[in-house]
């Protein structure tokens, strides 16, 4: 059965993702955006206010599709916890080595707004993390860490933005797999403090 066509809203959003990932979003002009999506600057800015509202709803489409992404690749992964969250690295890798591949595009864009703390895509990206991060502290307490599962969560996700970093900096994604060996090292150290029974 053939998909139905996308929208002139979705297609102008998906335009404006493949431009704004592949060359940053200051470099990217909404008559650009216009032109990638076949449609004329007025048509754009009857569904987008400004480039700044389409940045944002650009964020906020990826929100959960790479949530999703992170959660499929844990839930197929062999193993244990530790396991299945170095797989998340290890696909990260995978990603990091096809030529398209610019990093994360909510560390990207929030780098380009620093001095923009309370820009809506800013605010995008923060709760994207964040929701990133509650997802890593529930699945790690489901695996047995109950000892500030939230606080591992937390380690995991340095370890991860920081990768995206120098994997983007050395364009070498073996620190995706050093990073993930170093999470799963924490997972795991975190399990044995919750078996080891007390003194005393």
């Amino acid at each position: 059965m053939d998909q139905p066509a996308p929208s002139t809203r979705d297609r102008i959003l998906q335009a404006a993702g493949h431009l704004f990932y592949a060359q940053g979003i200051r470099a990217v002009s909404l008559d650009a955006i216009a032109e990638a999506a076949g449609v004329t600057k007025r048509t754009l800015y009857y569904h987008f206010r400004s480039k700044d509202d389409l940045i944002t709803a650009w964020l906020d489409s990826r929100d959960q599709p790479n949530l999703i992404t992170f959660q499929y690749w844990f839930s197929r992964a062999k193993g244990d916890a530790a396991c299945q969250i170095q797989a998340i690295f290890d696909n990260l890798a995978r990603s990091a080595r096809r030529q398209t591949w610019k990093g994360c595009g909510f560390l990207r864009t929030s780098a380009e707004l620093v001095d923009l703390p309370g820009h809506p895509a800013v605010v995008a990206a923060r709760v994207h993390k964040k929701r990133v991060e509650t997802w890593l502290a529930s699945v790690l307490q489901d695996a047995g860490v109950r000892e500030d599962p939230e606080r591992l969560a937390r380690q995991i996700i340095l370890l991860m933005d920081g990768a995206f970093a120098v994997v983007l900096l050395h364009r070498d994604p073996a620190y995706f797999g050093a990073a993930g060996e170093a999470a799963a090292a924490l997972i795991r150290k975190s399990q044995d403090r919750c078996k080891t029974p007390p003194s005393g």
